[in-house]
């Protein structure tokens, strides 16, 4: 099972969560940016349907794959 770890950081004069490289957006205090971050984990973990899925790849060509909808990430907020 994949984990997902959301950091809070400094961020563009504010208080941001970050996952891996991707940042969400600027939120003017560490307290909303933590529960922000919280709330985003919490969504994570909630399963879906199982649904098929398109993509486009780097080179151009189309991809289809099933989605498991049971397939949820370990989420984790580090404050």
């Amino acid at each position: 099972m994949a984990k997902l770890l959301y950091e809070i950081v400094q961020h563009d004069g504010g208080w941001a969560y970050k996952v891996g490289e991707t940042y969400s957006e600027t939120f003017p205090s560490h307290e909303d940016a933590l529960r922000a971050a919280e709330t985003a984990a919490a969504e994570q973990r909630v399963a879906g349907a199982t649904d098929g899925i398109q993509f486009e790849d780097a080179e151009g060509r189309w991809h289809d794959e099933v989605a498991r909808g049971d397939d949820r990430p370990d989420t984790e907020v580090s404050d």
